[in-house]
């Protein structure tokens, strides 16, 4: 006998009912009953099916006992739900329908439904019984029945699906759940892990909105724990009055069926009756919308997902530093990101549509470098999206690194080109002595000897003036200001070059009584000898180099002026990088040198809180710098040396010459370590600062 069911209850096994005249049993009546007999337990499986049930749907009991019912289609589903709850806590219903043979094809039954009573007060389960209806108009009018519900349930489903705002369809959700079953009041309950939140209602108070409360006391719990997609409850199972939606008045039944997303419970449709009663047409409606409502909700949290995931993109995208742009299957862009506009000037709505204003890459994985008119250096990469046909390009400002390449390229062909001479005189020399040392006379053997020190001498500035370019690149040029005359370091300047070329003629212009600068005296020595040396280098056909003095503000500015070639237009501030030569200057056959000297000199000069300029001339090129005027209490240390003369401490003419490449009357270095500037009566060692310099941040 079934779980639950009551002794006596119908069932393949019965007890005998005695009786005067003859033995009656329950098993002998089901047997011979010409209507289907269907017993379904509360977990809805069949414990009875009588002969006339195999007769009318083709299946032996063996087959169905134990099962779940296998003669409701599909469609039909919600509706025999619907009749099972009502008939659960209500009277006998009976309804006109259709079931399904075990060989497919269709037979239209009249179903009465009763509730099977257990023990106490518990449900033990139902008992259909069923017999083919011959009468072609209920059939008729029950199937025009149900495609007039079927009509008003489409209507509903396609206005919930009208819009893809989550909330707007719960609201549609709400709203349908009166429209379609007549309730008198409606709702939708969120489930929220261990709680339920009200977040849709109709025709109920606003207050009630967002209110939440725990599963496992809800109405929802219950329904989650039987198992069942829809439950009725009324004040003969239960009281209401309990509840939130007794907010209702007269409330006295609601009906709750499951919305799955998914796959997975999402929420829960309430319907509340406080003036007609629900049967089980409103029952079956309610959970047919329910499954369509699970699919609209669905679509909208896609719809939602779908738009936070493209605000997160294009938030990603515009906070990139990097230009990207998303073409289409034709090479026109159809996304265009902030730092796009910013890299190329073009705005999106001008480059939307159309091909983009560089080239493009030719495949995947190798980038492209483009000039932009600016003078900007781009390097553009793309990507295919495989789902879309799509092409995603990523582009980024790479001026500095191409400046940086093209310096590294520079700086390659260059120092191979000076280290070249030297080292092959070098060589030679020493090849010659090793080979013929003995057929040599003394003084070929001094003259040989003689160069080779000249020649490594040589190559011992080239590699000092390498080492203070690395330096200046790295802000650790030592200065240390002070009070001095420059008229004192312009003189000695003047008077060491004047006696270097017979061409030219090097004229000072300025006054015994100009005012005292706070700098390094030494490094201001080095940028003039720079200037002064790049003046006569660069004017081969002689001429005179003048040099000015005047007070510019704050500042004493000195100007070098030559009858040279001059700048190429645009080079005023190229002269200034590493490793520039341009225009005639940069004839290295003809005149030399690493590019090197006019940007340590600015250097120098910027680390003293003055600057280096060039100008072009009419004839020639005007090289200005500029030193701060002293201003009383800034003597730095050793302060005070404004009156006396600049005395240059061992080896620091070897710095100078290793800035000009240039070695002067005073004759070669001593051979000493090379000293970093110092206004000290010392040599410093070859050792990084660690002193902080005003101004800079390392």
């Amino acid at each position: 006998m079934p779980k639950g069911l009551p002794r006596g209850a119908p069932g393949w096994h019965y007890d005998v009912v005695s009786s005067e005249r003859a033995p009656l049993s329950a098993a002998a009546v089901l047997a011979s009953s010409a209507d289907a007999v269907v017993g379904l337990d509360s977990d809805l499986r069949v414990f009875l099916w009588n002969p006339a049930a195999e007769r009318l749907f083709g299946w032996r009991a063996r087959e169905v006992l134990g099962a779940a019912l296998p003669i409701v289609p599909a469609e039909l589903k919600a509706e025999h739900g619907a009749v099972l709850e009502q008939v659960r806590s209500g009277p006998a219903l009976t309804i006109h329908t259709r079931r399904m043979r075990n060989d497919g094809t269709p037979v239209d039954v009249r179903i009465s439904t009763a509730a099977l009573p257990g023990d106490g007060d518990a449900h033990a389960g139902w008992v259909l019984t069923l017999y083919p209806t011959d009468s072609e108009e209920l059939a008729h009018a029950a199937a025009m029945e149900r495609a007039r519900l079927v009509r008003r349930l489409t209507d509903v489903v396609v206005d919930i699906n009208a819009d893809l705002s989550l909330q707007s369809v719960l609201d549609r959700i709400s709203s349908a759940i009166t429209e379609l079953t007549g309730a008198d009041a409606g709702g939708f309950v969120l489930l929220n892990e261990d709680r339920v939140e009200l977040v849709s209602i109709t025709r109920l108070s606003h207050e009630l909105q967002g209110y939440s409360a725990p599963l496992e006391t809800s109405l929802f719990g219950e329904l989650l724990r039987s198992g069942k997609s829809v439950l009725l409850a009324n004040e003969d199972t239960r009281g209401l009055q309990d509840l939130v939606w007794a907010d209702l008045p007269g409330l006295h039944t609601i009906a709750l069926c499951v919305s799955n997303v998914h796959g997975r419970p999402y929420g829960a449709l309430y319907a509340l009756y406080s003036q007609r009663r629900v049967g089980h047409v409103e029952l079956e409606l309610l959970e047919l919308l329910a499954a369509h409502a699970g699919v609209a909700i669905g679509n909208a949290m896609a719809y939602e997902e779908l738009n936070h995931q493209r605000v997160h993109e294009k938030a990603v995208a515009d906070s990139s530093a990097d230009g990207i742009a998303v073409l289409d299957f034709g090479g026109r862009v159809r996304k265009w990101n902030r730092s796009a506009v910013e890299l190329t000037g073009y705005p999106a709505e001008v480059v939307e549509g159309r091909h983009p204003p560089f080239p493009i890459p030719a495949c995947h994985g190798r980038p492209v470098k483009h000039r932009l008119k600016d003078g900007r250096w781009l390097e553009i990469l793309m990507a295919r999206i495989p789902r879309t046909h799509e092409w995603v390009v990523d582009f980024r400002d790479i001026t500095a690194q191409k400046a940086m390449e093209d310096e590294r390229e520079a700086f390659l062909a260059t120092t191979g080109h000076e280290l070249r001479t030297p080292i092959t005189a070098i060589h030679g020399f020493a090849t010659t002595l090793i080979r013929k040392w003995s057929r040599m006379s003394s003084q070929a053997q001094r003259e040989a000897v003689g160069n080779i020190v000249d020649r490594s001498t040589a190559l011992t500035l080239l590699v000092e003036r390498l080492s203070l370019g690395s330096d200046a690149s790295r802000g650790e040029l030592d200065v240390n200001p002070v009070p001095f005359e420059l008229a004192r370091v312009l003189r000695q300047a003047v008077m060491t070059f004047k006696s270097l070329s017979d061409r030219h003629d090097v004229v000072l212009s300025a006054t015994d009584d100009l005012p005292t600068v706070f700098a390094d005296p030494l490094a201001t020595g080095i940028i003039m000898d720079q200037l002064l040396d790049n003046s006569i280098k660069f004017s081969p056909e002689g001429g005179t180099v003048h040099v000015t003095v005047a007070v510019e503000g704050d500042s004493l500015a000195v100007s070098v002026d030559d009858d040279g070639p001059g700048l190429r237009p645009g080079d005023e501030e190229r002269v200034f990088d590493r490793f520039f030569q341009g225009g005639v200057r940069g004839d290295r056959r003809r005149f030399g040198g690493l590019g090197l000297g006019l940007y340590i000199v600015r250097k120098l000069a910027q680390d003293q809180g003055g600057d280096v300029t060039a100008r072009r001339l009419e004839r020639g090129t005007r090289m200005c710098f500029t030193l701060p005027l002293h201003r009383g209490g800034d003597a730095g240390p050793g302060g005070g040396g404004g009156g006396g003369s600049v005395v240059e401490p061992p080896g620091v003419a070897a710095v100078r010459v290793g800035v000009t490449g240039r070695s002067t009357p005073q004759g070669p270095p001593a051979p000493q370590e090379t000293p970093k500037i110092s206004a000290g009566p010392d040599p410093l060692p070859r050792q990084r600062s660690t002193r902080p310099r005003a101004g800079r941040s390392r």
